[in-house]
Order: structure tokens, then C-alpha cells, then sequence
């Protein structure tokens, strides 16, 4: 059965971490932790509800938890990977939009849709320098 379990909010991901780490360790029956990141302040456990209370305890960040299992049908729509198309092409200019090189434009170089990554050569700079990003780091500005 899944259940949640209440967190601080903006802490799950610390939650999600250390449930993982005290069921390896203690070899409980958990099958799974995860979060929803349209969910804030809420894990999810897959397990026996009594050794998800064992290795919740003194978990730091952790509120309580719910005892009503969640069907799996409820959480399904979160769980699917969410399907966009990359929409930039090797010559198009774009300008990052965040991380080390945010402001910066940049001319692609190669686009890998598999792993929704572009290299890019930025522009302003003596010598082109190649950066592989995130194409959600990135936005077309001139095609």
C-alpha cells in the first residue's frame, strides 16, 4: 500500500532521502519513496504502514502520517512522464535562461532529444566555447 507522509515544506526531497536510507539499512519492508513535485509538503511510501511508522521516526523534516492507504489510480496522472517536444533546431540563436550562463546567447550546435540537451557556442566571447544544457535552461530568440 502507498502511503503519504506530511513533511516541512521544501524538505521532501531531504525526507525522500533519508526514508530510502533507513529502509536499506534496517532492511524493512518499503518498496518505494517518492515525491510529487506538484505536491509540496507530502512523500509518498510504499510499504507496511506499520514499518513506514518505524522508519519515520526521527526522520527530520517529517510531520506525520496519513494512515488511509492512496490508491495507485490517484497518484497515476502525477506519475507519467510529461511529454513535450523539442522545439529548437541545430542554427537557431538562444539565450539562457538560467544556471552559471544565465544572459548569455548562444548559436546551437547540436540538439539531443533523448536526453533534452543542446550544445550550444556562446556568442559573446573571443573564442567560441561549446556548453552542453538543459533545454529548459534555454529559449529561442531568433530562428
Amino acid at each position: 500500500m502507498i502511503y503519504a507522509v506530511r513533511t516541512i515544506g521544501g524538505k521532501e526531497e531531504i525526507v525522500v532521502e533519508q526514508i530510502a536510507n533507513k529502509a536499506i539499512a534496517n532492511g524493512l519492508q518499503i518498496y518505494s519513496v517518492f515525491k510529487i513535485e506538484e505536491m509540496k509538503g507530502y512523500v509518498f511510501v510504499e510499504g507496511e504502514l506499520e514499518d513506514i511508522e518505524i522508519i519515520i521516526k526521527d526522520v527530520s523534516g517529517v510531520r506525520s502520517i496519513i494512515r488511509e492507504p492512496i490508491p495507485i489510480e490517484q497518484l497515476e496522472k502525477f506519475l507519467e512522464p510529461k511529454k513535450t517536444e523539442v522545439e529548437i533546431e541545430v542554427g537557431n540563436i538562444v539565450e539562457v535562461v538560467g544556471g552559471p550562463f544565465k544572459g548569455q546567447r548562444g548559436k546551437v550546435t547540436r540538439v539531443d532529444k533523448i536526453k533534452r540537451e543542446v550544445t550550444i557556442e556562446i556568442l559573446e566571447v573571443a573564442v567560441p566555447i561549446p556548453v552542453t544544457i538543459s533545454v529548459d535552461l534555454v529559449k529561442v530568440v531568433k530562428e
